[in-house]
């Protein structure tokens, strides 16, 4: 099976000029962590996350979230609001150079890459480099155990 079987096709992306006030917009509404960047052809550029939104806005405090697993609310620290100059850079000025598979890779290549990359969602691309869908462990996994042939009983 290839992950072109599996992934998800109604892939939501951003242009490159994009400021990140609209990228986080976007992953918001959308109720998405991963946000491929594509350029004025579709061609996958780049990659922002909200993690990615989150170092940049509040890098103290994702530090902090990593190694003090016991605190349970950071207060008024949960509620800071990056400034207006940070809310206007463009998402090319921070994104991640982008890794992807093509539709003809394999599941588990696909998900090497994740585990490589340290993502939960990965860009697939075609032969031009065009962004045609986003594949996570999730739809790695269903497909997998789908052809286990499960019965309920």
């Amino acid at each position: 099976m290839k992950i072109g079987d599996c992934m998800k096709r109604n892939v939501i992306s951003v242009p490159a000029g994009t400021t990140l006030r609209a990228a986080a917009l976007t992953l918001s509404r959308h109720h998405i962590g991963t946000l491929p960047v594509v350029d004025e052809e579709n061609h996958l550029v780049g990659l922002i996350c909200f993690r990615d939104l989150l170092d940049l806005a509040m890098p103290d405090f994702v530090n902090l979230v990593d190694h003090l697993d016991f605190v349970h609310d950071f207060g008024a620290v949960e509620n800071q609001i990056p400034g207006q100059a940070l809310l206007d850079m463009r998402v090319d000025e921070v994104m991640k150079v982008s890794p992807s598979v093509e539709q003809t890779a394999g599941l588990l290549r696909t998900a090497a890459l994740l585990d490589k990359y340290q993502l939960s969602d990965i860009p697939v691309v075609d032969e031009d480099n065009c962004l045609i869908g986003i594949a996570s462990y999730v739809d790695i996994g269903t497909a997998l155990v789908f052809n286990w042939h499960l019965s309920d009983g």
